[in-house]
């Protein structure tokens, strides 16, 4: 049993950082339990002191995870971080019976358990969410405890992770001797790679990765504009002292053929209607098609209207939009859509409806969970894409690959799929970007990234259209772009 001298446990904890680790799981839950329990009077003492650092972390997490979802923290101390979620379900874990008892008290609604991570069993349960904060310094088996991780898990499960970064460690040893941070005893010091590695081994895909906080002090408007600008810029990224991962479950397969619905809007398309139709290839265990139709001035709402009475075998279905621009035709349509899986097929035919089976596959195998058409891969028609439009999508997928913090390479490519879940919950968080985007494409980008999906490219072949002129205006659209991406930069890159 350790004292509750609070010099004796600071003396054990730096003695747990230089002799040899823990034999065993056993000796080392003995030890770590011990510790926190007599630790644990002293927190709410420890985290006054520090209140930048932990409203910085709490406004991160909330960044990251929605409100209302279902959560598990793993490592939940006195339970404040889980209640600052306001998670529909909360459940809390702790090693620490004193932790559990206090977070108990503290916190009715939510429910806590005395068990370590590396011995977490909670039979029957899955998360939306898992989080582990400033945890991993503190793990006898880090894979094992990411193995269990797996275990509560759904395929729309988010893992979570931040911990300090090994860039700090000597400082964050010298502020403990200084008497200006509690002497915790940290048996692991990591990095991202090991981090993504052991992940990876435990059967997780890493879907982001971001550094957080330069100053994690409490300094007001000045601290948290620094908090919030500085962290993503190049040299200073090297400097945060937190980092964060979020991490899915790699590959799941639909356990059935999903029900499919292809949007596809269409302005003055009259000559490619039929086309559409005749070479959309099944899908799923049934394929439904919408077309949306934007105001025409050629006859495209009468001949979408004749070819969906000319193919009763056929599941269409025809609306007009009541406002306009591609993204309130996708709206509608993926509104009135009855589909699992829901795809967008520009009517230019530019990408050819006999590509739809890969990004399906791409959806299906668990591979991806948002995915969208590159045309910058395989050789195009010489006249598809115009040399200016082509530089600016160059542009564009950098500037949206960093700011997402997923590589992407063609953002402007109509046919992207994603289920109607995933749709769902993008489209009730809308609010958060606003209704900035009369294209529909960064809106359906930043809203995947911002439900942290895992984005993938499927190559396609693009080719010039043979009806009807591009609704592309390139320097008045190319400047709407930059905003919009500037409004999503706020929103998506620069928190705190």
């Amino acid at each position: 049993m350790l004292s509750a001298d609070p010099a004796s446990r600071a003396a054990w904890a730096r003695a747990v950082r230089a002799r040899r680790p823990p034999a065993d799981l056993s000796e080392y839950l003995a030890g770590f339990e011990d510790f926190f329990d007599q630790y644990a009077p002293e927190v709410d003492r420890w985290r006054r002191r520090h209140r930048g650092y932990h409203g910085a972390i709490a406004s991160l997490a909330r960044f990251y995870i929605p409100r209302g979802a279902r959560v598990l923290e793993v490592g939940c101390g006195t339970g404040e971080l889980l209640a600052a979620l306001a998670p529909s379900e909360g459940v809390g874990i702790d090693l620490s019976s004193a932790m559990i008892q206090e977070a108990s008290r503290r916190h009715p609604r939510l429910r806590f358990h005395h068990v370590s991570a590396e011995r977490l069993a909670l039979p029957g349960e899955t998360f939306d969410y898992i989080i582990l904060s400033d945890l991993l310094g503190y793990l006898y088996d880090i894979r094992a405890v990411f193995e269990r991780l797996g275990e509560v898990s759904h395929p729309g499960t988010r893992v979570i992770i931040h911990w300090y970064s090994r860039l700090w460690q000597p400082v964050v040893h010298l502020l403990e001797r200084l008497g200006l941070k509690v002497p915790l005893p940290y048996l692991n010091w990591t990095t991202v790679e090991d981090v993504t590695n052991l992940l990876h081994l435990a059967g997780f895909e890493t879907v982001r990765v971001r550094g957080h906080l330069l100053l994690p002090l409490r300094l007001g408007r000045v601290g948290r504009w620094i908090n919030r600008v500085l962290p993503p810029l190049p040299i200073l990224r090297w400097f945060v002292w937190t980092n964060w991962v979020v991490a899915r479950v790699a590959k799941t397969a639909a356990p059935r053929p999903p029900r499919v619905s292809v949007i596809c809007p269409c302005r003055n398309e009259r000559g490619n209607i039929e086309e559409a139709v005749r070479r959309l290839p099944p899908l799923g265990s049934s394929t439904e098609l919408i077309f949306v139709e934007g105001h025409s001035t050629d006859g495209t709402l009468e001949e979408c209207r004749r070819v969906a009475a000319a193919h009763p075998e056929r599941d269409i279905k025809v609306f007009v939009q009541a406002g306009r621009g591609k993204g309130d035709a996708v709206r509608l349509g993926f509104a009135q859509a009855t589909g699992d899986l829901l795809m967008i097929l520009d009517a230019d035919l530019s990408v050819a409806p006999e590509d739809l089976p890969q990004f399906y596959a791409a959806l299906v195998s668990g591979t991806g969970e948002f995915a969208m058409g590159s045309r910058l891969v395989y050789t195009m028609d010489p006249r598809a894409m115009r040399f200016l439009n082509l530089l600016g999508n160059r542009f564009f997928s950098v500037l949206l690959s960093r700011l997402i913090g997923q590589p992407i390479k063609d953002t402007l490519c109509g046919t992207k799929v994603m289920w109607r879940r995933d749709y769902e919950r993008l489209a009730a968080g809308r609010a958060y970007f606003g209704d900035f985007d009369p294209y529909g494409d960064f809106d359906l980008i930043f809203g995947a990234a911002k439900l942290n999906l895992r984005i993938v490219e499927i190559p396609v072949r693009y080719r010039e259209r043979t009806y009807g002129a591009p609704n592309i205006r390139r320097f008045a659209d190319g400047w709407l772009l930059l905003r919009m991406s500037a409004l999503a930069a706020g929103r998506l890159y620069f928190v705190a």
